[in-house]
């Protein structure tokens, strides 16, 4: 489980090290353009029920923590999928990796 620190907030964010992988990648990407955006995710099964957004701004620190030592190999499909909700009025939403099917059923 990785934890995403941002600004002076006394809660860290847990996600898990995949997931955080992805995000940090489509994160990077837009702060480094200099926009603004929202984050949402629902609250992991161990933590109270509900969901969470943040404002992710350029000027506001942010640390990425990883549990695992290795990058993951990453998944373009899911870059782009985050990409393309962070370009919405809604921002980025956290969502599962959709793995394709080998098969090409789906």
């Amino acid at each position: 489980m990785g934890t995403l620190y941002y600004g002076a907030q006394d809660t860290p964010i847990h996600i898990e090290d995949r997931a955080l992988a992805h995000l940090k990648v489509v994160i990077a990407t837009k702060l480094r353009r200099n926009e603004s955006f929202t984050l949402s995710w629902q609250h992991p099964e161990e933590e109270p029920r509900g969901r969470s957004t943040i404002w992710l701004h350029p000027s506001i620190p942010l640390m990425f923590v990883f549990d695992d030592p290795e990058p993951p190999e990453l998944s373009r499909a899911w870059i782009e999928k985050l990409a393309h909700s962070a370009n919405t009025s809604g921002g980025i939403l956290l969502v599962d990796e959709v793995l394709d099917d080998p098969s090409g059923e789906d």
